[in-house]
């Protein structure tokens, strides 16, 4: 099977960014489908704060991660909830039958995975009849801030690089129709939404997040491997520190979203 690599890792300062997620900020498009009778798949459930949030909505939700380390983490956010179950696999080879799940979700998931059309294949595949297959993704290429930093423009650079070279599409968002046609899907309804950052709060949290994590994170440490001087990474952290002093300083990001009508 194709294989994945997570550019982020799961570095403190990514979880940091991934635990402010919630089903309001990050799943709104799906929330009105949602049914106390349900049992949902949140494929790639990270830190389960959306997990945790979907279970209050639904019947039961099963939490996916590719690996033990990444469930533990999930466990971390959703544990102790009763109607949540937990289980490792791979989103290209589900490791559930036929129409087990009424709904089948994957947020910031299918930009990181070396083959999003099996993906959505394999999540249409568990989902019965009459269910609902939803993913949400972040349109890297669409991020727009001010002011306009060189800095952030280096950043956004070695991000696209770095996930390419893990085999990743860091500008899922606008393919997320067009994957879920090329597999075979046809009652796709395809929106977009936005995360925006432009208070004094918001910017320390996202502009310091950032800031750490391209020092820290599993991206950093490739970036290095791959002849990325110490100094550069520096010079882009100290970008993100520029943008968040500035009184003026304004970040939109930009999210693909389909959601699909399974009818066979």
């Amino acid at each position: 099977m194709p294989s994945n690599v997570y550019t982020h890792g799961h570095h403190e300062s990514v979880l940091r960014s991934h635990r402010w997620r919630t089903a309001e900020n990050s799943a709104a498009y799906l929330l009105p489908v949602l049914r106390p009778d349900q049992h949902l798949l949140d494929v790639g459930a990270g830190p389960g704060t959306i997990t945790a949030d979907l279970a209050g909505r639904v019947g039961r939700v099963t939490a996916l991660e590719a690996t033990a380390d990444a469930l533990d983490v999930t466990r971390g956010g959703a544990g102790h909830l009763a109607t949540v179950d937990f289980a490792v696999g791979d989103v290209h080879e589900l490791p559930f039958p036929d129409d087990s799940f009424d709904v089948v979700h994957a947020h910031q998931v299918l930009q990181h995975v070396a083959d999003p059309v099996l993906a959505l294949r394999e999540m249409a595949r568990v989902c019965r009849p009459g269910g609902w297959v939803a993913a949400r993704d972040s349109d890297y290429a669409a991020f727009t801030w001010f002011p306009q930093l060189p800095e952030l423009d280096d950043w956004m650079t070695l991000y696209q690089r770095m996930a390419r070279a893990n085999g990743g599409e860091p500008d899922a968002g606008r393919r997320l129709l067009s994957w879920a046609r090329a597999a075979g899907l046809t009652a796709v309804t395809a929106t977009s939404s936005t995360w925006c950052f432009a208070n004094a709060d918001d910017r320390a949290w996202w502009g310091g997040m950032w800031a750490d994590r391209v020092r820290s994170s599993a991206m950093a440490t490739q970036a290095l491997d791959s002849g990325v001087p110490a100094a550069e990474l520096d010079r882009l952290a100290e970008g993100w520190r520029t943008w968040t002093a500035a009184e003026d300083g304004w970040l939109s990001i930009l999210h693909g979203e389909i959601l699909v009508a399974v009818t066979s």
